[in-house]
Parts: C-alpha cells; sequence; structure tokens
C-alpha cells in the first residue's frame, strides 16, 4: 500500500523536533522565500509581455513542496530536474534574484548569469563545478545542480549515472581516496519532474533501472492535474502516477523503491515526506519517489499561452483556494507563528527584493547594449557627416534608434547596410572605424554565443600527447585480443574506469572485447545492464559529470538511435550550455558497419555527427586503433564515440607491447598509401574496401592515393586532404552511409573548409551505401553497399573523362 503523508498525523513532528522560537524563525523565513519566489514569477512574466524578455516559463504553484524538499539538501548533493525549480535554488541560495532575472533578459555576461551565460531560458539553472584550469572542484564543498534541460524526461538517464555514482563510491573501496569528489557515496541525488512527463518512456526505463540498482536517488513529480492543456486522466492509467507504480515498491527481502504521496499545499506533511524520503536514500541507497499531487499552476504553463482555455471554472476556483501560498498562510495564522501583519510585512520587503533585483538585472543588461548603441550611432553619424548617401544612411539610422529593444543584432545589421551604401565612396578613416567594431563584434559574439562547444584547456582533445604502439616480437592475435588487453592495462592503471552495458560483464561482451574482466576487476567495474540504450547513456552521463570515468557499451550502432534523444539534447550541448562550467567525459562504444542483416549493420553517420556536434566521433578501421583512440579518449575531457569495425575482431593484429599507453591523433587523418592520380577519403570498414581496390586500380595503371579520416568529428583539422587533392586533383569520397550522408559533410569540409575546390581537375565524387537498410546475407550486403568493385568503377569512370585513349569504356 502506498504511504500517505497526511496532516492529522504529522502536525507535530517540527515541535517534537526544535524548540518553538526557532520553528518560528524557519517558518517564517520559507515563508519569505515563497513569497520572493511568486513574486519573481509575476513579475517575470510581466516583464516577457511588455517585451523586456523573449519568453517565460515559471515555477508558482510548486514553492512550498520545493522549500520542503531544499531542507533535506547538504553539500554533495545533487539536483537534476526541470524549469520549474527556481525555489529550490532560492532556497538554497544557488540563484540569486538578480541572477534570476539576469537568466530572463538573457544576458551573456557569465558574472551577471553564471548558470548558462544567456544560453538557456529562464530558470535552466547549473552549478559552475569546473575549475578555470579544467579539473573538478570540490564536490563534497557544493550543492550541485546538474544544467538543466527543457525536452520533457531528458533528465532521467542522468539522474541515474548521478546516483549509481553514490553506490560506486560507496562500495568500491578503490575509489575512497578520491575525497573531493564523493563523501564515501552519502550524496543524495534529487530529481524533480512534472507529472506529465512521466508519460515518456526514458522515465519508465530510468524508474525500472533506479529499482534494481538501488541507488539513492529521491524523485519528485510535480503533479499540478495538467500537461499543458491536457489533464492527467488523458496521461496517465488511473491517472495517478503513484498507483500506476504501486508495483515498483519495494517490500522485504526485495529490491524497489519507496513511494510516498503528499499534497503539495500541506507544509507539515511536506516536511515529513521529505525527511524521511532522504533518510531512506542517503543511509540506505533506497530510490524514492514522492508523488506531490494537488499542486497549482497560477499563471498557467507559460507566456505562450492561458490556462483560462482549457480549465473548467471549478477548477480554477480550486486553484485558487488551494494554492500552496494561500494554504501555508492559512496553516501560519490558525498555528500562531505569525499574525496578518507579520505576512503582510514580508510580503511587501519580498515584492521589492525582486522589484529591485529586476531593475538592477535590467540596468547590468541594458547598460553595455546602450553603450555600443551610442558607439554605432557616432560612427554612422560620422560616415553620414561625408557622405553623399546621407538621406539614406539616416533612414538606416532612424530604423536602428526607432526598434523598441536594443539587440546586438540590430546594430550589426545596421553598420554592414550603411557600409554597403558607402561601398564605393572615399571616406576611408570613417568606414574602417565601422569595419573594426564589425570584427571586434564577431570576435566577442563568437565568445558569447558560439564558444566552448569542446573543452579548451590543457584536457582538450586535441591537446593529448602522441604516443606511437611498439611492437616486439611478431605477435599476431585476433582484434578482440588488442582491445581487450589494452582495456585490461586501463582498468588496472586508473580506478575510476568503469565499463557497461548489456552482456558486457559475464560473457565479456558479444564479441568478447572485454572477456574475463569482469572476474578480474568485480562487477563494480565490468557490469552487465538491462536492455535500456537511454539508460546506459545517461548512466554514464551521470557518472563523468561526477568525475569518474564512464565507458557505456551500446551493442550495435543501430541501438545509439533508442538514446539519441539523451545524447543531442544534453550530452552534446552540456559543455557549449553551461558555457564551460560543466563536463561530462564519457567514453560511449558500440560497434557498426559491415555485417548481416538490416539492423546489424548500419552506418548512420551523417545522422550521427549532424545530431552530435559536441562529440569526438571515432571510426577506426582496425582494434589496434581502436585502442589508441580509448587511449586518447581516457586522458582528455570531451565526450566521444567509438564505433569499432565488427568485421575487425577476429582479424588479426600485431599486439603492441606498450597497451593501455599508445595513442592516437584526434582529429589528425593517417596516410595509409599514396598515390598520384586521385585521392580516396574514407574510413572503418571502408578503408580495407579501398585497400583492395588500389590493387586493381593499380593492375590498370591508376595509382591512388589512400587517406583513413580516423575521426569525423574533428575533421582533418590541419587539411591533410586538403594536400593530397592538390598532388592528385582528382577526389573521391567513401563511405557506408546513404548518399550525401556523412560524404555530404566530409565533401563540404574539403571544399569549403579546406578549399581544396581550387585544386580539383575533375568533378569530386561520392560513393555510398544505396538509399535503404542492408539486405541479408552476403549477396545483400555486397549489393547495398559500396564494394571493389564499384568503387574500381567510380574511380576508373574519372580516369576515362581524364584520357579515354589510356582508359578505355570496359562495360
Amino acid at each position: 500500500m502506498v504511504e500517505n503523508m497526511s496532516q492529522e498525523n504529522e502536525n507535530t513532528t517540527l515541535n517534537q523536533k526544535v524548540e518553538k522560537s526557532e520553528v518560528k524563525e524557519m517558518v517564517l523565513n520559507d515563508y519569505r522565500i515563497m513569497m520572493e519566489s511568486r513574486e519573481a514569477s509575476l513579475m517575470g512574466r510581466r516583464e516577457v509581455l511588455t517585451g523586456k524578455a523573449k519568453f517565460g516559463i515559471f515555477g508558482d504553484g510548486k514553492e512550498l513542496a520545493q522549500l520542503c524538499l531544499a531542507k533535506q539538501f547538504m553539500d554533495g548533493d545533487y539536483r537534476s530536474g526541470y524549469y520549474r525549480d527556481q525555489t529550490i535554488l532560492l532556497a538554497l541560495g544557488e540563484v540569486s534574484l538578480q541572477e534570476y532575472y539576469a537568466q530572463l533578459f538573457s544576458d551573456t555576461n557569465i558574472e551577471h548569469e553564471p548558470h548558462s551565460a544567456g544560453r538557456q531560458m529562464n530558470c535552466h539553472y547549473g552549478s559552475r563545478f569546473i575549475n578555470d584550469d579544467g579539473t573538478w572542484k570540490d564536490m563534497t564543498k557544493m550543492k550541485i545542480t546538474t544544467t538543466d534541460l527543457s525536452p520533457t524526461a531528458a533528465q532521467m538517464p542522468r539522474i541515474m549515472g548521478l546516483g549509481m555514482a553514490s553506490k560506486l563510491f560507496r562500495e568500491n573501496k578503490d575509489l575512497h581516496e578520491f575525497k573531493t569528489l564523493s563523501s564515501n557515496g552519502n550524496e543524495v541525488v534529487f530529481g524533480t519532474i512534472g507529472d506529465s512527463s512521466t508519460s515518456e518512456g526514458i522515465f519508465w526505463e530510468a524508474i525500472n533501472a533506479m529499482g534494481v540498482l538501488q541507488i539513492p536517488v529521491v524523485m519528485s513529480v510535480w503533479d499540478d492535474g495538467h500537461g499543458i492543456s491536457v489533464p492527467v486522466e488523458m496521461q496517465t492509467t488511473k491517472g495517478s502516477i503513484s498507483k500506476v507504480l504501486a508495483g515498483f515498491r519495494k517490500e522485504k527481502d526485495t529490491n524497489g523503491i519507496e513511494i510516498i504521496v503528499v499534497d503539495g499545499w500541506d507544509y507539515p506533511a511536506l516536511c515529513a515526506a521529505y525527511d524521511k524520503a532522504a533518510k531512506l536514500a542517503r543511509e540506505q541507497h533506497i530510490p524514492v519517489l514522492v508523488h506531490v499531487k494537488e499542486l497549482t499552476q497560477p499563471q498557467g504553463h507559460s507566456t505562450s499561452g492561458s490556462h483560462e482555455r482549457y480549465k473548467s471554472k471549478s477548477r480554477l476556483k480550486w486553484e485558487k483556494e488551494y494554492d500552496c501560498v494561500v494554504q501555508f498562510e492559512k496553516w501560519i495564522l490558525e498555528n500562531n507563528w505569525a499574525t496578518k501583519e507579520e505576512l503582510s510585512e514580508i510580503h511587501n520587503k519580498s515584492k521589492k527584493a525582486v522589484r529591485d533585483a529586476k531593475n538592477l538585472a535590467w540596468k547590468a543588461y541594458i547598460t553595455p547594449l546602450q553603450k555600443d548603441l551610442s558607439e554605432v550611432l557616432s560612427m554612422i553619424d560620422a560616415i553620414a557627416s561625408k557622405s553623399r548617401s546621407k538621406i539614406f544612411i539616416k533612414k538606416t539610422r532612424d530604423e536602428l534608434t526607432g526598434e523598441m529593444d536594443i539587440y546586438r543584432n540590430y546594430m550589426v545589421s545596421s553598420a554592414k547596410k550603411v557600409l554597403r551604401l558607402v561601398r564605393f565612396e572615399n571616406i576611408p578613416v570613417e568606414k574602417q572605424r565601422l569595419v573594426d567594431w564589425l570584427n571586434e563584434q564577431k570576435v566577442l559574439n563568437y565568445d558569447r554565443y558560439n564558444s566552448l562547444l569542446y573543452s579548451d584547456d590543457e584536457f582538450s582533445v586535441t591537446n593529448i600527447d602522441i604516443v606511437p604502439p611498439t611492437y616486439g616480437e611478431s605477435n599476431l592475435v585476433d582484434g578482440r585480443i588488442v582491445i581487450r588487453d589494452n582495456f585490461d592495462a586501463q582498468l588496472k592503471s586508473n580506478s575510476k574506469i568503469l565499463i557497461f552495458g548489456e552482456d558486457s560483464g559475464k560473457i565479456g561482451g558479444v564479441n568478447q572485447g572485454l572477456e574475463g574482466l569482469q572476474e578480474k576487476y568485480g562487477d563494480l567495474r565490468v557490469r552487465d545492464t538491462g536492455i535500456r540504450e537511454a539508460s546506459i547513456m545517461g548512466k554514464g552521463i551521470g557518472m563523468s559529470i561526477r568525475g569518474l570515468r564512464p565507458i557505456a557499451e551500446i551493442q550495435y550502432l543501430d541501438y545509439l538511435v533508442y538514446g539519441l534523444m539523451t545524447l543531442t539534447d544534453d550530452l552534446a550541448s552540456l559543455h557549449w550550455r553551461t558555457k564551460g562550467g560543466q563536463k561530462a567525459p564519457i567514453i560511449i562504444r558500440t560497434r557498426g558497419h559491415r555485417f548481416e542483416g538490416i539492423w546489424h549493420s548500419g552506418s548512420p553517420l551523417g545522422m550521427i555527427i549532424n545530431s552530435l556536434r559536441g562529440l569526438v566521433i571515432c571510426v577506426p578501421r582496425n582494434m589496434t586503433q581502436a585502442a589508441g583512440m580509448y587511449n586518447t579518449l581516457l586522458k582528455c575531457h570531451d565526450p566521444s564515440l567509438v564505433i569499432e569495425p565488427l568485421l575487425s575482431y577476429r582479424k588479426k593484429e600485431e599486439l603492441p607491447t606498450n597497451l593501455g599507453e599508445f595513442t592516437v591523433p584526434v582529429g589528425i587523418p593517417e596516410l595509409i598509401s599514396e598515390g598520384e592520380d586521385l585521392t580516396i577519403v574514407t574510413y572503418g570498414t571502408c578503408v580495407s574496401i579501398a585497400q583492395e581496390t588500389l590493387q586493381h586500380l593499380r593492375e590498370v595503371g591508376i595509382s591512388a592515393e589512400l587517406i583513413d579520416v580516423q575521426t569525423l568529428l574533428p575533421f582533418d583539422i590541419n587539411s591533410m586532404i586538403a594536400q593530397s587533392v592538390k598532388k592528385t586533383n582528382r577526389l573521391i569520397v567513401l563511405d557506408e552511409d546513404v548518399s550525401g550522408g556523412a560524404t555530404g559533410f566530409m565533401l563540404q569540409q574539403i571544399l569549403e573548409e579546406q578549399n581544396a575546390y581550387f585544386h580539383l581537375d575533375s568533378e569530386p565524387r561520392t560513393l555510398s551505401a544505396e538509399d535503404h537498410r542492408a539486405a541479408y546475407g552476403s549477396d545483400g550486403n555486397y549489393f547495398s553497399k559500396p564494394n571493389p568493385e564499384t568503387l574500381f568503377d567510380l574511380a576508373y569512370e574519372i580516369m576515362n573523362e581524364v584520357d579515354s585513349d589510356k582508359f578505355p569504356i570496359i562495360y
């Protein structure tokens, strides 16, 4: 039976614990924070409606429950939630009212808005736990919020990893030395989610995994009865997430989760609920779901709509009566903690504090913009004074000054219009001043809006020293042995490393790349998981945020799609959207390319590189190269994806003698074979196809240069391919993706970024797979994907156009 924390049996809990004076001080402080948070929401909405901010979404109606949650938050604890948790942050002192409004106004000054430097919408918070040198701060002395994100339930996979890290820090003695990362696993993860978002599949996947793993998570569900306009009865079976999850409830000698149900307007019951939940999670590592029901949403979902359109009059009347502010005031008065006059005074002071903070935030935001505007207008006026186009310049100036709002894009646009108007006029000094200003703004605005997609400190993947593999006497082994023994060396040398995934533990992976490692290092280091890709990757994200070095294994590349949202919405943008304040150096390990069957032979690299900018994407051609990439990535702090070639596990390779030490450069291709007539650029399994083709081409007098790009992100940072094209003047880009997929990306990089078009004497060509999944069987694979014959034919066709006498048509 689900426990219901009622006012009748909990009303005396507070008085039993502390003296009455202390209770009064606590209650009135909570009331102050509540009213500041409520006024911040109300005033925030007005700022949007008057045009000072673009969009607003607020936490009004959830204040009381969040105050009670915050009481249980200790240094070292983590919050991972969504965009209605402002009261938690205000109660913890982790956001100030001025910072609250700085984010609403999208202030890009990180001193004013440290959570995202204006890159995220309001109420998206995140602690800055990375030092300037790229290392982690002392996480045990902080109250940490992992940066929020908007997609519904997207925080759930990450919450698992944050909680699992506490379990590892407690149970793995080898991790006890890392005193600044954990206090022996005593940290609780406070997750929050809106009730309607529990309909998402990743919520159920993560809740199930939490019950299996027994990790210290307190998961709050804010239930205000609606998901925008859709009532909870249309969202959830039985209209109650706690009733549906009753079968997950932990019983004696079982795993599972504890479930507590509490009304969001009942202060004593909320305090008792979170006290119990936090103790269970912290002391026993039992996950707890707190279903906070009967919440309200006084301003509706967001500034984009009105809830009066879809809520009944009776519901709106109920919400006014059971607004947690109204009920808390009623409880305070009934229990004689304060008078109406005292509460009114607190309320008035709260209004003033919020208004003053808002005004200070606006002034801090607008003053530098006004300064820039004044500077631009001065330069435009100087040009107009000497120009024969002053009438048209004045029109542009008037348009700029006539704008209701001041934005940098208006200034840049106007400056460029003016310079276009006077492009033929001899006003060198004044024009150059405006050009210099534009160039300066280009640098500044790149830093404001585009910088730090990847690490830029000493832990950047491009700063890792390259150590080549060394070899002793010939020792040919299966490729899987190379990767296995390299993982063995890494696990031995670094206790922060752990590997987990489907079948990764007991049997050592479906391809035996982890054979025997669980037995050697234990199931805390090499671990099996359930079939839940999004949670596997989310678990790795959470663990890496906490300073561990997880390698999360996805059995086949095709299955990456199950967790693509977790990767693209959370991981790929994490470093960027916190402007370097947070990192998650997870390695995702998978395998793909040529194999048998539609769903085990995918190479959707175009999809991957376009959705995962912010990750390092490694595409090794063999297991030695893959091992070197892992060694490189474990030294850096950039998140990454390594796609091992399926056909290489049983192919023979020389076993290096410096396993765990040799590295492969990231962003630097490898020249496999030199040639004179054309350049073939590829990666992964296609390298071996190209190598086979080279011999056939040589037999007919064609000399081809073969380049393995090694990594797609970053891509050829030193423009090696352009240098090759400069020599050969012809280019083929080859891979197993659909047409225009990764080949389209590579072609754009080579022709546009590297300017290789300048050296071409023939049309650049691409060779990809057919625009469907690979058909089953050897013939299905052959006729679905590039093969030595199709590559030969394309190269020969190019050379036929060059010299038809030397290379006559064959077929």
